[in-house]
């Protein structure tokens, strides 16, 4: 729901060996040979016609209930020691959270802290601690029950402190970046620290500009630094104290560190800088950049990399924007891959390498139709692989459920279509099983940001509408991220009623021309960005949009634009949200813009409004002002139109409270079956009704509640 999704994961990272000259020429033969044509529209439409045979031959499945959409795995992460002996892993059960250990070659799970607000974990470089950070500040636990444990650097009021990652310099370190608060009357200063489990400290490095992140070479000293400096990130690399800029990433390039070389003289990057595409490169210090891997397909950008806990060199590259796939980079790991891939049969597999004798890999698995993530630990020594933490489950309000059968969920398909400009665009579509889909309503779900993007993974709200009968179509319309810098650019900041609009009404009418829907059940729902879409799909393409559900919706994104560029929040790290907002041509100084945003915006043409609409705020909304959307539904009250309001009055943009996330999906079912003529909900439990009648605000006779 966010309106704003930042791009950019900046990690420390450290090696401790070179990678020489035959790794580099071994990626870039990989990048060469990895050569694969994306799907045409046509061949898109091919598949299309050949899914909706397939889909509806398939058993109608039963309903299942809104809990099960909504439960969260007990297992809130996990993650492979340097060594390949230890799982360690986040369990989240009964409102608590805590600390376990699983050894990888047997054995039972260990308890290691009972409690715990920590949401990620750290292994040292030696794998015999675990570096965790909460409200209180960074913690280290020792993995083998000897002392030592507890508090080894505290929150100090004045920085804002982050974990930054292990030291693979030191064998109990951790490495720090330290911040200014965003509001502070004091000189702001950023500061790089060493920590060790001894609380014995080290500065590494002291800034007056925004230090986004570094990397540290196998002697741990400081490499290579980049810094904030106006709209953009440079790249420094260190020589003593001395900076020597390699790399400057102008208008939202990104420049994301992985990994330094043992020498400090070469750094790996994740980064589109003289691409049109996020990759993985290696920057000298000559300042020559390779490119290493790519996207084979050309139309993703490189999502995420696995890279070799000891060396630090990239061992899985990893693509998920239109299709989910997972490239091997070196000998080793291409070595492995059949004996997984006969193994594994989903493509969406991250891959943590463990390194040593006796290390196993552990295996990150998703897929679009199952909840969570599945993990396996592989042996490469004998092939073998099995499954892990799969009996911890789900739960919903403190309370076990049953998980969602794969096998009966709706599967995602990628699909393709031009815009009338000629562009191509990318998407997604979910065919509900055994439903005739020419018959079917069919829902446009439409992503927040609008610097976002819908990725081919689980989605509840989608699988839920699929599950009920509806045809859900993801549209990754223009100004989306993970396509490329182009597609992001290509918006132009037309937000209103406008050419990204445009593209999403051209996808929903193109799955119609393809036989996908019924043109006359079509809805449109959102939050965030993808709400005020909603709002002006029902508002400006009232024949095609029959009824709209709207979270967290700006009714004025120009207005909501102005006021959130003047927060703290940031897209990009240490560039003022205003600034990234101009390079994305959405200047909130820009009163041309202003003015045509208010034009074209839904609460300006409040009276144009012929098709029902819902819309839920959070009383708190720290992006959407709740006056704005209490004002959007007054207005519309006033002139006789048909809304429903519900307000969770301490609700933020995010509203995780689960009353009120079951409330937004029984009342998406209940406008949906009122207008699309879908099923009706089950019926809300006690607890579900109470919170209706106290933040159900506005309703009538367009929205049936039971």
């Amino acid at each position: 729901m966010t309106p704003f999704a930042p791009r950019c994961r900046a990690l420390a990272r450290c090696v401790r060996s070179s990678c020489g000259r035959s790794l580099l020429a071994a990626l870039l033969l990989i990048s060469l040979q990895d050569a694969a044509a994306a799907q045409s529209p046509a061949e898109s439409d091919a598949a299309l016609h050949a899914a909706v045979r397939s889909e509806q031959a398939r058993p109608r499945p039963p309903r299942f209930s809104r809990a099960q959409f909504l439960a969260t795995p007990v297992m809130a992460g996990a993650w492979l020691s340097p060594d390949g002996r230890g799982v360690a892993y986040l369990q989240e059960q009964g409102g608590r959270r805590s600390l376990w250990r699983l050894d990888a070659r047997g054995g039972k799970p260990q308890r290691m802290l009972a409690q715990t607000q920590a949401s990620d974990v750290v292994w040292s470089h030696d794998g015999q601690w675990i570096f965790l950070q909460d409200a209180a500040g960074i913690h280290a636990v020792a993995m083998d029950q000897r002392p030592g444990s507890g508090l080894i650097l505290g929150e100090s009021g004045k920085q804002v402190r982050r974990l930054a990652g292990a030291d693979r310099s030191r064998a109990e370190a951790a490495l720090i970046l330290e911040s200014p608060p965003s509001v502070s009357r004091q000189t702001p200063y950023w500061r790089i620290l060493r920590i060790d489990v001894t609380r014995a400290q080290q500065l590494l490095w002291q800034d007056t500009r925004p230090i986004v992140d570094f990397a540290v070479d196998a002697h741990g000293r400081l490499a290579w630094l980049l810094r904030a400096e106006g709209d953009q990130h440079v790249l420094y690399r260190l020589s003593g104290t001395r900076l020597l800029q390699q790399l400057r990433c102008v208008r939202v390039e990104r420049c994301l560190l992985l990994a330094s070389s043992a020498d400090g003289q070469a750094v790996y990057l994740n980064t589109d800088s003289a691409s049109g595409f996020g990759r993985l490169a290696r920057l000298q210090a000559s300042g020559q950049l390779d490119t290493l891997h790519q996207d084979p397909r050309g139309e993703a950008d490189l999502q995420q990399v696995s890279l070799d806990p000891l060396t630090g060199e990239p061992l899985f590259a990893n693509y998920r924007s239109t299709i989910a796939a997972s490239h091997p980079l070196d000998a080793g790991t291409r070595a492995q891959w059949p004996r997984i891939r006969r193994q594994l049969a989903q493509p969406d597999l991250r891959i943590e390498v463990g390194r040593g004798a006796d290390a196993r890999w552990l295996i990150h698995a998703r897929q679009a139709d199952a909840k969570g993530e599945r993990l396996y630990l592989y042996n490469p020594g004998n092939g073998q692989l099995h499954e892990i933490l799969g009996e911890l489950g789900f739960e919903h309000e403190r309370r076990a459920v049953t998980p969602l059968p794969s096998d009966q969920l709706a599967r995602k398909l990628p699909v393709s279509w031009r815009g009338s400009d000629g562009m191509l665009l990318h998407g997604f579509v979910l065919l509900p099983p055994g439903v005739d889909a020419r018959r079917a309503p069919l829902v446009a779900n439409i992503h927040g940001g609008p610097f976002n993007l819908f990725r081919p993974e689980f989605g509840a709200q989608s699988q839920l509408l699929a599950n009920r009968g509806y045809v859900v179509f993801e549209p990754n319309f223009r100004g989306s991220t993970g396509l490329g810098r182009d597609y992001l650019l290509a918006a132009g900041g037309d937000f209103g009623n406008g050419r990204v609009q445009q593209d999403i009404v051209e996808g929903v009418r193109h799955l119609l021309a393809q036989g996908v829907g019924d043109a006359g059940k079509v809805g449109i729902v959102g939050a965030s960005f993808g709400g005020y879409s909603a709002l002006q799909g029902v508002t400006f393409q009232p024949a095609l949009f029959k009824v709209g559900v709207a979270a967290v919706p700006p009714a004025d994104f120009g207005w909501v634009l102005r006021w959130y560029a003047r927060g703290p929040d940031q897209m990009s790290r240490g560039v003022p949200m205003a600034s990234t907002m101009r390079l994305l041509a959405l200047d909130p100084a820009d009163g041309a813009l202003a003015a045509r945003l208010r034009v074209q915006s839904p609460i300006a043409n409040a009276a144009a409004l012929r098709r029902p609409v819902l819309l839920l705020a959070g009383g708190d909304d720290e992006r959407v002002p709740i006056r704005s959307v209490v004002h959007y539904a007054a207005q519309l009250k006033a002139q006789g139109k048909q809304v429903s309001l519900f307000v969770d009055a301490e609700g933020r943009h995010q509203l995780v409270n689960p009353l009120t996330r079951e409330a937004y999906l029984y009342l998406l079912e209940a406008m949906f079956q009122r207008h699309l003529g879908g099923p009706a909900p089950a019926p809300p439990s006690r607890a579900l009704r109470e919170v209706l009648a106290r933040n159900l605000l506005l309703d009538g006779d367009h929205l049936r509640v039971q």
